[in-house]
């Protein structure tokens, strides 16, 4: 590997602006994704059953 190469590989560390707007989309489009699947009903309710029957089990 030339000197030149290894120079523009090691400087080329972390992100641009550029993958910093991807990723704080895609963070936030999951984000609310999750949000829309833990307030929906049908969720809350399976989400329920599970922890009632992780605590029948305990006791």
């Amino acid at each position: 590997m030339s000197v030149q190469l290894m120079k523009v590989v090691h400087e080329d560390e972390g992100m641009s602006t550029a993958e910093y707007a991807v990723g704080t989309v895609a963070a936030a489009g999951l984000g609310g994704l999750l949000l829309k699947l833990l307030t929906s009903p049908d969720v809350q309710s399976l989400l329920w059953g599970v922890l009632q029957r992780a605590f029948q089990w305990m006791s």
